[in-house]
């Protein structure tokens, strides 16, 4: 401690204070002078005059007011009343002055103006000071800087005044409970989504969660089983009563609370009404699996169906009898007697077809006047051909329709699993088969699939004898589909689209051979090719214009069940150096249908290494609309079975419309797969869709084709 600021000269103290003061602020000073050089703060003795004039100031003062000792000792420079804010100067006189009086010792806090001009926060505690005759002659103390402290607080007070405005105001309830399900807190949200009038309203009202609001009381052990092992839930779906009775779904995400020491305080999280939600993907899943005319479920639903049946049928050593069933001269009657009487009779004959079958069955129809008829668990021939027989009777009853008698008949071609093979579209296609060979046998008859009656088996092995060498030969090309983003008609990205050129024959479509490469295994060669050669060619696209472009690629089943599909097309994009962003990947819906957590998963690895993801195909794997939610995809891809008839079946417009809502809701895109006319593409952009694709735009262009038309 320095004798210039810390010491008072003798001159100064016989001049200024009395001789008592004098000694006693002299031998404090001795005592005092190495605690005070190392406090934050000022240690101060003052008078109480109205200046309160410093008559020993530490080292402190630098750095707390801006000013040195010298300058605030004796009101050198300025005195420390002027430092005091102007708005606190009365109420700080007044505290310190009434302390004084009564022999108290003084603690507050108040605010002071920097020598920089900035207003600080201080803490200040003191007490009187008296000589040997009990006289008050000064004060002294210490003034510690708190402006840090301060802001804090005022950060605090701000955040919860914020917090509790969101609280309050928030749309989805949120929610305090203790472990047993009690309620501890809850905002005005949560109140209305459950129907109270008031937070007491439902305060009063619920007092045990899993038996008063839950629909089934077992999933309120389901949140807390999920919230022991994990300390959390996510997406909890579950439905709750409102308090009219009223039933909605809600979903919640929620969390354990801790004290320090590990201990379970409460649960707290949010509430969200989804009935709206769920009633919509109830309403598209249907539309989407089911005939609009006659109930039945539809095209789309029947591979998932038959692969079900398939599956019962290995479990149990049962066969299943696919029959594919077509009505006899129905086209006759449906133009002559006109389409009402046409959809009169396909009714009649929907409802005939599901009396004739058990609850195991199924009755598929798959468009016009066809059905397919699943017939599960038959041990013997002789069910099968009861059952055939039995059908055949009840369509040829005489109906009537707006007065007016028909009879009708039909064709029925039937293949069996597994003997007639191993996969839902080979069944289908051997039973679809036998039906033309019952029809050209004279009709109202039904025929077994015999290999004789499907040339089509030859071209299979001569097709899978040729794909075995098919890429060493170089005979796989690419093509690239543009795809058009609606809102600018700018070209957005391409589909590469594999095609077969053998060194002898024409070219070769990928619907004739990539069913077979599924089958037989060597989709995953080819299928590396494709990723290759798609990689190659984002480069050369991405070169040419400067930034990145965007390539889709479509993923088989088959490839996306490969335990190493991520590695690969990880070491493939390394490979070929290509940025990953500029890879699409399109996954058709019936990847699900085998594992769906393996699905997710897959899709999540893949996100992850930052590939753009698609479904491809959408609307025709009905079982994974209640795991669309959990997929990080990027865009659903129309399936092009909704596009192409768009303008003959109105029925595709309600689904259409909702698979863009739900796109978007979920913050997807939305593409168009299929567009063949202006009709369609004006249609598309009216409801919302993001993205086109189809031969109204362009056809798939070889290579050199595609550079020409970027160079444009």
């Amino acid at each position: 401690m320095s004798n210039s600021t810390r010491r008072i000269t003798t001159n100064q103290l016989s001049k200024t204070i009395s001789p008592s003061l004098r000694r006693l602020l002299l031998d404090r000073e001795r005592m005092l002078s190495t605690l005070m050089s190392n406090l934050q703060g000022m240690v101060y003795c003052c008078l109480l005059d109205a200046e309160w004039t410093m008559v020993f100031v530490s080292d402190g003062c630098s750095a707390l007011t801006g000013f040195s000792p010298e300058d605030l000792l004796f009101n050198q420079i300025v005195s420390y009343e002027k430092l005091t804010f102007a708005d606190d100067r009365l109420w700080v006189r007044e505290i310190i002055e009434n302390a004084a009086k009564s022999s108290q010792h003084f603690e507050l806090e108040y605010r002071i103006t920097h020598a920089n001009g900035e207003i600080r926060w201080v803490h200040e505690s003191g007490l009187p000071l008296y000589n040997e005759n009990h006289e008050l002659v000064a004060l002294e103390g210490f003034i510690q800087d708190i402006t840090a402290r301060k802001n804090s607080e005022q950060l605090a007070r701000d955040a919860e005044l914020r917090y509790r405005s969101i609280f309050e105001n928030a749309i989805e309830g949120i929610y305090q409970t203790t472990p047993c399900g009690q309620y501890l807190d809850f905002n005005p949200a949560l109140a209305r989504i459950y129907g109270y009038e008031s937070i007491q309203d439902l305060k009063n009202s619920i007092s045990d969660i899993q038996h008063q609001l839950y629909v089934d009381p077992n999933k309120r052990a389901e949140y807390v089983v999920l919230m022991n092992a994990q300390g959390r839930v996510l997406n909890f779906e579950s439905q709750v009563y409102r308090k009219n009775g009223d039933i909605i779904w809600i979903t919640e995400n929620a969390r354990e609370v801790r004290n320090q020491n590990g201990q379970l305080l409460f649960y707290e999280g949010t509430v969200e009404d989804i009935s709206d939600r769920k009633n919509y993907e109830q309403q598209i899943e249907y539309q989407a699996t089911h005939d609009s005319l006659t109930g039945l479920p539809n095209r789309t639903m029947l591979a998932d169906r038959l692969q079900q049946c398939m599956n019962i049928a290995d479990r149990l050593d049962h066969t299943v009898a696919i029959a594919f069933l077509d009505l006899d001269h129905f086209k006759l009657i449906n133009d002559s007697m006109g389409h009402h009487i046409g959809d009169s009779l396909l009714m009649i004959m929907a409802e005939r077809l599901t009396k004739c079958v058990r609850d195991s069955d199924s009755v598929v129809r798959l468009g016009g006047d066809e059905f397919v008829l699943l017939l599960t668990c038959l041990q013997k021939a002789e069910d099968m051909t009861q059952s055939i027989q039995r059908i055949l009777g009840a369509i040829a009853e005489p109906c009537s329709v707006n007065e007016l008698e028909f009879v009708v008949s039909c064709s029925i071609g039937i293949s069996v699993y597994p003997g007639d093979g191993s996969d839902a579209n080979t069944l289908l296609k051997y039973a679809d088969s036998a039906m033309y060979k019952a029809k050209q046998s004279g009709r109202n008859t039904f025929q077994l699939y015999t290999r004789e009656l499907n040339q089509a088996l030859t071209e299979r092995m001569e097709i899978e004898y040729g794909l075995r060498n098919a890429i060493e030969n170089e005979e796989f090309i690419l093509h690239f589909q543009p795809k058009i983003e609606l809102a600018t008609g700018k070209l957005c990205g391409a589909e590469a689209l594999i095609r077969w050129q053998p060194k002898e024959g024409p070219l070769i479509s990928p619907l004739s051979f990539i069913p077979v490469a599924e089958e037989t295994g060597q989709i995953e060669a080819i299928g590396r090719w494709v990723l290759s050669n798609a990689c190659i060619a984002a480069s050369q696209f991405s070169a040419l214009l400067g930034k990145p472009f965007s390539v889709a690629v479509n993923v088989s089943p088959r490839q996306f069940r490969h335990c190493d599909l991520v590695s690969t097309v990880k070491q493939i994009v390394k490979h070929m150096k290509v940025d990953p962003s500029c890879l699409e990947l399109e996954i058709t819906e019936s990847c699900l249908a085998h594992d769906p957590p393996a699905f997710i998963k897959t899709l999540h690895d893949l996100k992850a290494f930052g590939l753009t993801l698609a479904i491809d195909d959408f609307g025709t794997g009905y079982s994974s609309m209640a795991y669309l939610k959990d997929f990080p995809v990027d865009r659903l891809k129309i399936d092009k079975a909704f596009i192409g008839n768009l303008e003959d079946e109105p029925a595709n417009i309600a689904i259409l419309k909702a698979i863009i809502a739900l796109g978007h809701s979920l913050g997807l895109k939305v593409v168009a797969e299929g567009v063949e006319t202006a009709y369609q593409q004006a249609f598309l952009h009216g409801i919302g869709c993001d993205e086109l694709q189809g031969y109204y735009f362009s056809k798939p262009l070889p290579l050199a084709d595609f550079l020409l038309l970027l160079k444009k």
